[in-house]
């Protein structure tokens, strides 16, 4: 079965061997076949600098912002991949010496609105979900004259299947936790709202070639918002893994439970070596309603319980397959085995437990920060918000965030939604009001970003004298209702670490990236 392309094709394979893959959006009503797409790097302009965004006049047509130079920050080295669209490269950020992937799409080629918004949605679903350990992460998106370009982390190893190949066998517990990988994308992609619609081994890489290495979910150039019950038509994805009911033009996120199954159904496949000669074979077989071929080998040695959850994500009829949640819980996808079933964290959920947990001037300086977030980096949050604010007020209740986190795919106690609440609630008037949701649930990478950081210094810093002394934060926090003597202390005994009664950037900066030791140690590094 080829390409089912009622959708431009805007992907390539890439160089298992190496790094690279790209992909490209897709026109709109069109299937795409291709493959993968990864890395990214870290977009940040010094504060002190005099170009914090080297801009090259004027707004981009496809981000809307300010045109930047991608190569100002960046040296570009070998190509990775080549698509109808643009190139993937093999790319060095010029301060730190750290290596990255650029995808570079050429704008003359997007002609269509409706290929610069498949482009547009690629970046704002790579910025909803980044953070997440098995999704690649997109470091930065700039756009010149010329091209989008999309630095994103380099995943240097390799295929999955690829990896299988050359191991030759795993075992199934070993199998079970490379597959749990895979479904974990799944359900933190469907509880952010996100349809992925090509899942497919391409699509998913190993972040090194480390035997224990992350597995990496990439290419999500097909991939859309979705709200449950809301019902697809435009016929995308690839032929060997595409679920039935997408060929019918009428699908929800069931159809990535479907592709994940088939992955693991043809991950025996490759492991035994017949993956060329069974799997149009296999494809055609379950295109068509077929009973799956637990005959063959190598399914006779395979145990009842892998069988058992391949058939349940392989469900004819999408409202009989069971759920990434059902999947993770499965005995045969637990991580011990039968043992008890681990709590499924979501990534918003994560997020707002993390902002709780921080001091006041933080709070306040995350709020600064989100409200200058670009629309390409919160558009998936804002529609979050929206299915949570269900009587359109512009604002969350309790109650509505009772009833909105399940939806999400957690449960908690009255008292853990109340205390995510009063949290949140920066204000303290009751409710939760759209910046400070963002607030809250924004990935901690915004403080990637040096000139996020300069911007929320600043804010504090009214004089402009380079420090943030007690009368300035007290001025500040006093908007919040939190700006009494002892809080005050709090900060300053905490944030000034030279004890010399104010606050000075670096300290700031230390400030808000602490705790968290992925941006800790990447400054480190530089």
């Amino acid at each position: 079965m080829g390409n089912l392309n009622s959708r431009r094709r805007r992907h390539q394979r890439h160089d298992s061997a190496s790094p690279g893959g790209s992909s490209y959006p897709p026109s709109p009503n069109a299937v795409n076949v291709h493959t993968s797409d990864h890395r990214q790097s870290r977009h940040q302009p010094s504060p002190t600098s005099s170009s914090l965004h080297r801009s090259v006049s004027g707004d981009g047509r496809v981000l809307c912002r300010p045109m930047e130079d991608v190569r100002s920050s960046f040296t570009f080295g070998r190509e990775l991949g080549r698509g109808q669209f643009g190139v993937t490269y093999l790319v060095t950020k010029k301060s730190t010496g750290e290596r990255f992937a650029c995808k570079s799409i050429a704008t003359r080629k997007l002609v269509k609105k409706d290929d610069i918004e498949d482009v547009r949605r690629e970046v704002q679903i790579m910025h909803h979900l980044t953070g997440h350990r098995n999704v690649v992460e997109l470091k930065g998106a700039y756009e010149d004259r010329h091209s989008v370009n999309l630095i994103m982390e380099l995943c240097a190893g390799g295929e999955l299947f690829d990896r299988i190949i050359a191991k030759g066998h795993y075992s199934e517990r070993a199998a079970a936790v490379l597959f749990r990988q895979i479904v974990t994308v799944v359900h933190n992609c469907h509880s952010m709202g996100v349809m992925h619609r090509d899942l497919k081994p391409e699509n998913f890489l190993f972040l090194s070639t480390d035997e224990d290495s992350p597995l990496k979910a990439t290419d999500f150039g097909l991939s859309v918002f979705y709200k449950p019950g809301y019902v697809f038509k435009d016929l995308v994805g690839s032929a060997y893994y595409v679920a039935p009911e997408v060929l019918r033009r009428h699908y929800g996120a069931e159809a990535d439970i479907w592709s994940a199954g088939v992955i693991l159904y043809t991950y025996y496949s490759v492991a035994s070596h017949h993956f060329g000669e069974k799997m149009s074979r296999v494809s055609l077989m379950l295109f068509y309603g077929g009973n799956l071929d637990f005959a063959s080998a190598p399914w006779p040695s395979i145990s009842s319980s892998a069988k058992d959850v391949v058939k349940k994500m392989l469900r004819a009829d999408p409202r009989e397959r069971i759920s990434a949640v059902d999947v993770l819980n499965h005995p045969w996808m637990r991580e011990d085995g039968d043992a008890p079933d681990k709590p499924l964290d979501v990534a918003v959920l994560t997020r707002m437990k993390q902002f709780r947990a921080m001091n006041k001037l933080k709070k306040v300086a995350l709020k600064v920060i989100a409200e200058n977030l670009s629309e390409e980096e919160i558009v998936g949050l804002k529609e979050m918000f929206k299915s949570i604010d269900t009587d359109n007020s512009g604002t969350i209740s309790l109650e509505e965030m009772k009833a909105g986190l399940p939806k999400l795919g957690t449960i908690l106690s009255d008292s853990e939604v109340r205390q995510l609440m009063e949290a949140a609630d920066v204000d303290g008037n009751g409710t939760i009001d759209y910046i400070e949701f963002i607030t809250a649930t924004m990935h901690m990478n915004r403080m990637e970003r040096e000139d996020h950081l300069y911007t929320a210094f600043k804010y504090f810093d009214k004089d402009n004298s380079g420090y943030i002394t007690m009368e300035e934060l007290e001025h500040a926090l006093k908007k919040y209702n939190m700006g009494d003597e002892q809080t005050i202390k709090e900060i300053l005994a905490e944030v000034d670490t030279d004890h010399d009664g104010r606050i000075n950037y670096d300290e700031f900066v230390a400030m808000m990236r602490k705790g968290n030791p992925e941006l800790i140690t990447n400054r480190r590094r530089r």
